[in-house]
Parts: structure tokens; C-alpha cells; sequence
């Protein structure tokens, strides 16, 4: 019994980890689009 909740714990944890990952992921992708289109918009050439 035991067993079986900490088993389901762990999946949810596991399942909440990679969803905030991917939200990180997300984040990150964004922040880097900013900048390339920020240093697209200001280079002199």
C-alpha cells in the first residue's frame, strides 16, 4: 500500500517537473527570440 502511494507521488512529481520544464523551455526560447530580433533591428550593415 505504501508502495503504491509513493509510487503515484513520484508520477506526479514527475509529470509536474516536466511541465514546468517545458514552461522554462518556453521562457527561454522567447527571451532568445527578443534578443536575435533586437540585434536584427539594430546592426548598422
Amino acid at each position: 500500500m505504501i508502495k503504491s502511494i509513493l509510487a503515484a507521488v513520484c508520477t506526479m512529481l514527475f509529470v509536474v517537473g516536466c511541465n514546468t520544464m517545458e514552461g522554462v523551455g518556453k521562457d527561454m526560447e522567447a527571451a532568445g527570440d527578443a534578443i536575435e530580433n533586437s540585434a536584427k533591428d539594430n546592426k548598422n550593415y
